[in-house]
């Protein structure tokens, strides 16, 4: 396979760790198609790419040297740009945080740093996750990856068109009312709204305090539970997270499914839901059946 970006995360990781793959090859590959597609996608905000590269070497290095940290070691990833990054800016997605500039990590990306990930930069949202289309006053409209016509979802679509356009391996949204689950679904990536209190929100720009969610948008489900995992975990700078200890996801989609109890929204499936869609969602549940 000549193009790394087709990798998911759940490929990348035995590869890097194994050095068959390099980080920094990796890094360039992402680096050269954002240049290539961005300019008519809009992802970004901002683009890290001394920052990614500085990573990469790093990662590489430490691999090298028997230090490999996890299964996102190396692997490049981009966040939504209501996460504080240390030394790069930060907008909200608003002009008014436009040369903002944070000292420190939101606790979300000092994780995914800790993790060994390469940061590709920020991702476009609307001006303080306030929507549902990602079209930006201030930074422009970020378009659907499938169809530029069309529009992402928000407040992450930048997340998502960067999953879909395969411009990051992994990202971070937020979601306080669907903006998370609304650009992963407009976009045919996965995206996960964790319970509430189980991944911090500290350093991040709110829209509500009470309702906000951070989370990932992935490629997989296997992607969006390693990514779950790095970022979950108590937070004293938080005071919503729990004190439950972080399992490891991954494990838990092997296995039997027998006997496991799965509701179903009879409500909105019944609901004005498109034909097409609600063919395949009871396709879905056939499915689910059929194992138990």
């Amino acid at each position: 396979m000549t193009d790394l970006t087709l990798l998911a995360i759940s490929e990348l990781a035995p590869r890097l760790r194994n050095r068959e793959i390099s980080p920094v090859e990796l890094t360039e590959a992402y680096l050269a198609r954002i240049e290539r597609f961005d300019p008519q996608l809009n992802a970004y905000t901002t683009v890290t790419a001394d920052r990614a590269r500085d990573d990469a070497r790093r990662a590489e290095a430490e691999i090298a040297a028997g230090e490999y940290r996890g299964p996102l070691h190396g692997v490049p990833i981009a966040l939504k740009d209501l996460y504080a990054t240390a030394g790069i800016r930060t907008t909200g997605g608003s002009k008014g945080l436009g040369d903002w500039v944070p000292e420190t990590d939101s606790t979300p990306a000092r994780l995914l740093r800790e993790a060994g990930t390469v940061l590709l930069g920020k991702l476009n949202t609307h001006e303080f996750a306030a929507g549902y289309t990602t079209n930006n006053p201030w930074f422009g409209a970020t378009r659907n990856p499938w169809d530029l016509e069309r529009v992402p979802g928000g407040s992450s679509g930048g997340s998502g068109a960067a999953i879909a356009a395969r411009l990051a391996a992994g990202t971070l949204g937020t979601d306080t009312g669907g903006s998370i689950r609304v650009p992963a679904a407009f976009c045919g990536c996965v995206g996960f709204k964790a319970t509430y209190g189980r991944a911090s929100k500290a350093g991040v720009i709110p829209l509500s305090y009470l309702f906000d969610h951070t989370g990932p948008i992935a490629r997989t489900v296997a992607d969006a539970a390693t990514l779950l995992t790095a970022i979950s975990g108590y937070d004293p700078a938080d005071a919503s997270t729990v004190r439950i200890p972080v399992e490891e996801y991954g494990p838990a989609l092997e296995g039997d499914i027998r006997g496991l109890r799965v509701g179903l929204p009879s409500a909105l499936i019944d609901d004005g839901l498109d034909g097409e869609v609600r063919a395949a969602f009871a396709k879905a549940v056939e499915d689910v059946r059929a194992l138990g």
